[in-house]
């Protein structure tokens, strides 16, 4: 993969099709992006796409494979493969429902009956589960025959686990994957596989070692074709580390609350600790469509400067998802934050340039989420007209929308500094990290002959960018 700027977009989002978002890009952004996750663009029955029904198919309302081939045929795409579970409407469910014991694919889906001594798991079991519920993780299914069990069910209830004990199960694995490869997939994402892997007696969350085996058996599949894995788990950031250590790409998931804590106090000492020992090859992020983790800065912060950072946010309008999992406790805690960046900032632009500027420079291959694209505020509207949380930073945006907000200063000089990023050969390199008072954060890149300095003032909120071509110099001072 290319080391540019990576939009994270739906394919309903940017415009509303394939076809739209690819002459959005064409037209404004041609310069500002180098590759595209296409958040998942398959059949599905909920969770915007991340329950897929079949690989196989381009969802009619957003397209077909063509227009995904005329997009791969200008930038490098990464797809979203769910490791994890597949939809209840999907035709291997519906064949368990119908048939039950006689379908083929009774064994594809984790039975309660079977996976727990007893058939039913006890109220310790459950307390020991990673979950994302305030109870076990299943769903009751009445088959056509009459009868009724319950089925693994970790996210919502469209979402029905996969057993990948099963052969039958890696066969729909390996088909779909080899589908993917040969339909314009440049990178796959492998989502939420943290979970993927069951043990009776454990947290059923990254499970060593048959969390190794697992992605080994992923990535073999993918060597196919040259193709990397980038997996996708929000935890404490040594598990970031560790899987860095086995060769795969990570997330940068610390980045976002780090760059807020930094702006919100002025201060950049725990950024700095941070990019001493973050991984290199990762990618990194300040928005997603998932919100904004906060697992993932546990150690990394302090308890009162992380709950700072949340309090912080709601006073600027977020909402939170809450962890139900036994490292929780007493009580739920904060899990993530929704709330876009732009509004997590105040909106106010010096700030979000400047949060930008620091993504730009950090270790690692920057993904803009489509809303950051544009300093998207909060949509207070979609989110209680929708009655769905997360919906606060999922606006979707008109072509005609776009043409207006791609005027705003803001945006403009985002776009500036993104083309410095994309063109400008500086960022192969290492990352050199001054030594100034905790109020200023300078960081060097250097690489192919060339230089980059950022210079920041984190209590004035402003910042110059200085190359050795002028022209990708940038500035907000003054």
């Amino acid at each position: 993969m290319k080391n540019k700027i990576m939009l994270i977009t739906y394919a309903d989002s940017f415009g509303k099709n394939l076809k739209e978002l690819s002459s959005v890009l064409n037209r404004h952004f041609s310069r500002e992006i180098g590759s595209i996750h296409i958040l998942p663009f398959f059949p599905s029955s909920g969770d915007r796409g991340f329950s897929p029904l079949t690989y196989d198919e381009v969802d009619p309302q957003f397209g077909d494979w063509e227009d995904i081939r005329a997009l791969s045929d200008r930038y490098e795409l990464m797809y979203d493969f769910m490791i994890n579970h597949l939809s209840r409407r999907s035709p291997q469910f519906l064949d368990f429902i119908h048939r039950h014991d006689e379908s083929p694919y009774k064994d594809m889906f984790i039975r309660f009956k079977d996976f727990w001594p007893g058939g039913a798991p006890t109220p310790e079991d459950v307390a020991m589960l990673n979950k994302r519920k305030n109870h076990a993780p299943c769903e009751r299914i009445a088959f056509d025959d009459g009868t009724e069990e319950d089925i693994w069910c970790t996210f919502s209830e469209e979402q029905m686990d996969l057993n990948l004990e099963n052969p039958i199960t890696w066969e729909f694995v390996e088909k779909s994957l080899r589908w993917l490869m040969e339909h314009g997939a440049s990178m796959m994402r492998l989502d939420a596989f943290a979970f993927a892997t069951k043990k009776y007696g454990t947290s059923c969350f990254f499970i060593e070692p048959e969390m190794w085996e697992m992605m080994d058996r992923v990535q073999k599949v993918l060597d196919e074709k040259n193709i990397p894995m980038l997996p996708e788990i929000h935890d404490h950031y040594k598990v970031q580390l560790k899987i860095a250590k086995k060769g795969y790409a990570v997330y940068d998931f610390a980045l976002p609350v780090l760059v807020l804590h930094t702006l919100y106090t002025g201060d950049c000492r725990r950024l700095k600790d941070w990019f001493a020992i973050c991984p290199r090859n990762q990618y990194t992020t300040l928005d997603t469509h998932d919100g904004i983790g906060t697992v993932d800065v546990e150690d990394l912060l302090t308890p009162e400067e992380l709950e700072n950072v949340i309090r912080t946010t709601e006073k600027c309008g977020a909402n939170f998802k809450m962890d139900f999992s036994a490292k929780a406790k007493d009580k739920p805690v904060v899990y993530q934050i929704n709330c876009t960046y732009y509004s997590a900032l105040e909106e106010n632009d010096n700030a979000y340039l400047l949060a930008r500027a620091i993504q730009f420079f950090a270790p690692g291959v920057p993904q803009v989420y489509y809303m950051g694209l544009l300093a998207g505020a909060n949509d207070y509207e979609l989110m209680k007209k929708t009655n769905f949380p997360r919906n606060i930073s999922r606006h979707n945006y008109t072509v005609e929308e776009i043409d207006q907000e791609v005027q705003r200063p803001v945006v403009q000089k985002l776009m500036q500094l993104m083309r410095m990023r994309n063109e400008y050969a500086a960022f192969d390199g290492e990352v050199q990290v001054s030594d100034l008072p905790d109020n200023l954060l300078e960081i060097t890149r250097e690489s192919n002959g060339c230089r980059a300095v950022l210079r920041a003032d984190l209590k004035a909120k402003t910042f110059t960018v200085t190359c050795d071509d002028p022209q990708y110099n940038f500035s907000t001072e003054g």
